[in-house]
């Protein structure tokens, strides 16, 4: 991950949650920069931005995230957690107890994941060599975007001391929230509208049983389901691990 993509991904993925296009100011650029001079990795910033995120629409605050400043504290806590990773089990190993504690962080083995990752990552390389013709440059350029990305969280899992697959999901969660941005955004109006209506027929049966939030949720979902699937995107996520 070069100098100018490091920048790029954190920005993006900034405005992508914030919502609204939003420039970074001076100070969230030179934050971004002592981020990255210090050595956080990508994927660990990415994740504590997500996770702030996520954290301000669980309070349900009405104010909205205007600067990076509000992500600083979850990167940091981050980037702890990933260092800790790093060497925490290295005197568990001496003394011999360095595989119980990687069963505790993870409930799969490592190899499992590792191919996994493995296989989702050449699924996403294929997937944008085989569309790089068209002219969906958004979409081309997100998977690209998504398979790099996951090289680097992949590399990073394969040499932890204390492999975390809740840390691992959460990262993959934040590409699969990109990835189902771009296939949204690269959908024509007829495509989103025709499947709009193959998903209220489906849950048709099922409407008058579901509050209003609840079916806008399920409605949501499959849609992000029924586009992935017509473009072939993979489900990173470890519950579809096979």
């Amino acid at each position: 991950m070069n100098y100018f993509s490091y920048f790029s991904e954190i920005e993006d993925t900034f405005i992508r949650r914030r919502g609204k296009h939003l420039l970074l100011s001076p100070m969230d650029w030179a934050l971004i920069e002592s981020w990255k001079e210090r050595g956080v990795p990508l994927h660990v910033a990415l994740r504590g931005i997500e996770h702030a995120f996520d954290s301000h629409q669980a309070k349900k605050r009405n104010r909205s995230v205007k600067t990076l400043l509000y992500c600083q504290e979850e990167v940091e806590a981050q980037y702890a957690e990933w260092l800790a990773s790093r060497v925490g089990s290295h005197e568990e190993a001496e003394q011999g107890q360095k595989e119980s504690s990687e069963i505790t962080k993870s409930p799969f083995p490592r190899p499992t994941i590792l191919g996994h990752l493995a296989h989702s990552r050449q699924m996403l390389e294929q997937l944008a060599r085989e569309r790089k013709q068209t002219n969906e440059e958004e979409l081309n350029e997100a998977l690209t975007r998504a398979s790099t990305l996951l090289a680097e969280i992949e590399d990073d899992y394969a040499t932890a001391a204390l492999p975390d697959a809740r840390k691992l999901e959460d990262s993959l969660t934040g590409l699969e929230r990109m990835l189902d941005d771009a296939v949204r955004a690269a959908a024509s109006d007829n495509e989103l509208e025709s499947a709009h209506a193959e998903i209220d027929s489906q849950l048709q049966p099922y409407k008058r049983h579901m509050d209003k939030g609840a079916y806008q949720q399920t409605r949501e979902s499959l849609l992000r389901k029924l586009m992935r699937e017509k473009l072939g995107v993979p489900r990173l996520s470890l519950f579809f691990m096979k």
